[in-house]
Parts: C-alpha cells; structure tokens; sequence
C-alpha cells in the first residue's frame, strides 16, 4: 500500500480526522480569510498559547482596505478571518485565547476583536474589542463595543516589547516587528476569553485587526484553542490534536517508506 506523505495531503487527512464527529454547518468547514492571516508559533516577544504548539493570527501588515473594521472610525486596512460554521446549544461555552499586539502607539489607536456572526456572516454578539492605548486597560477598546466574553486575567495593559521603544518583536508584525511609533506599542500577552451562547443555532467566529487613521506600524491579533463546550470549532483546530494528528501521519508515513525499501 502506498501511503502519500506530502505535507499537504497530511494536513488535508488530519482535517478529516479532526472534524469527523463534528456537526458541521453551513457552506464551510473551513477558515476564509480576508487581507493578511497566517499561523505561527513562539517567536520574538510573542510565546506559544497556554496551549502550546502554534497559534492561528490576522494583521494589518499585508492587510487589505476596509477588512477587519467594525466600521465605527476612521479605519483605513486590515485582515479578518472566520472559522467554520458550528452548531451550538443555548448555554454552550464558547472559549479561546487571544493575544493583541500592536507596534502603533499615542492617538493613533489600531484594533483587534472577536464576533460571534451567523453562518451568513450577521454579527450576534462583539465579544470583546482590544485598542491601542498609552495606558490602562486595552479591552474593551475606547470608542468601540464593550466587553461580553469573560476575560482570564480580567485585566488587559500593554506590555512593553523588546524592540526600540518598546516595540514588539513578532513576526506577524512583518517589517514592523521591533518596531514602535510612540507610547503604547507592546502586547497583552495570552488572555482566556470565555462566552455563554445565549440560543441554540448554527455560528461561527470571527476574528478581525484594523489600522486606524493610516496604514503605517502594524497590528495583529494572535488566537488559539476555539472550542465549544470542549470540541474544537472547524477550521481552527486545536494545536494539542495537530501535534498527535500530524505525528501519526508521520509514523505511518515512516513505517510505509521503510516497507517500501524492505520490499525493494
């Protein structure tokens, strides 16, 4: 038996995998991205998750006109990214963690947020909104929708980045990384999200960042480990399960290739 070990068809058998036994919805199990999205593991000031393994982002840098706005300010570029769509009863507990980091500091206040939408993309619930700010809490960000999921650690300051002047190191950032504009660059470090679906029906999430007032010193959103009452959502699957699944497909991709040489 042949056994094709390319990456991608790995990573299309894990999906499989991962999503068999789900209840998928909707036109998609998978993740649609607009501007800039990519995935990532410790790297610079940003560490893996609390999960471990890599973590899933979006960023300005790269990012398109008008994506990730919550069209309440002068937004100018960004990225957005939507998981696939999940059915969910009244009372599930929706969880992730998310990481804003922004290179963008003083007045000119970038975004990130999360929004639980329809399948159909019609917004149900912001659950939280982070923004640049030179001090205080950065969640929920001024001028933006308040905080509905319930934060773990409730608080939400900047923390100064190891670049020049604070900036933050990150690859996400692109030729912004270690960079800084002024008073408030940095990130929040990992927050745990969580929010009680209030109806049953069929979602998904989205996670959006956004430049405000020019496109200049990027911002990005990092975030892990969606799950809804303990099953990851599709599309985002969770890091822990990519590690077993890939390594599975590896052994078994070892095992055939050494057959193959036996019989040979």
């Amino acid at each position: 038996m042949f056994i094709n070990s390319n990456p991608s068809t790995i990573k299309s058998a894990a999906v499989a995998v991962l999503t068999a036994g789900l209840m998928l919805t909707g036109t998609s199990a998978s993740a649609v991205c607009v501007g800039s999205c990519g995935t990532a593991g410790a790297n610079g000031d940003i560490t893996a998750s609390p999960l471990g393994g890599t973590y899933d982002y979006v960023t300005t840098a790269g990012g398109v006109s008008g994506a990730g706005s919550l069209g309440v300010d002068t937004e100018t570029n960004g990225s957005i990214n939507t998981t696939g769509s999940f059915a969910a009863d009244a009372g599930s507990v929706l969880s992730f963690y998310f990481n804003y980091v922004t290179s963008d500091g003083s007045g000119f206040a970038d975004y990130g947020w999360s929004q639980l939408q329809t399948v159909s993309g019609n917004a149900v619930a912001t659950l939280f909104t982070a923004r640049t700010t030179p001090s205080g809490d950065t969640v929920p960000g001024f001028g933006l929708p308040g905080l509905l999921a319930t934060l773990t650690p409730g608080s939400t300051p900047i923390q100064i980045g190891t670049g020049g002047g604070g900036g933050p190191v990150w690859s996400g950032l692109g030729g912004d990384s270690g960079r800084c504009f002024d008073t408030g660059c940095g990130y929040t470090g990992w927050i745990r999200a969580d929010y009680t679906i209030a109806a049953a029906g069929n979602y998904r999430l989205a996670f959006g960042v956004t430049n405000w007032s020019d496109t200049q010193f990027a911002s990005g959103l990092a975030y892990d480990g969606v799950i809804v009452d303990g099953n990851p959502v599709p599309g985002v699957p969770e890091p822990g399960t990519w590690a077993m699944l890939i390594a599975g497909f590896g052994l078994v991709g070892a095992a055939a290739r050494r057959r193959r040489t036996a019989i040979a």
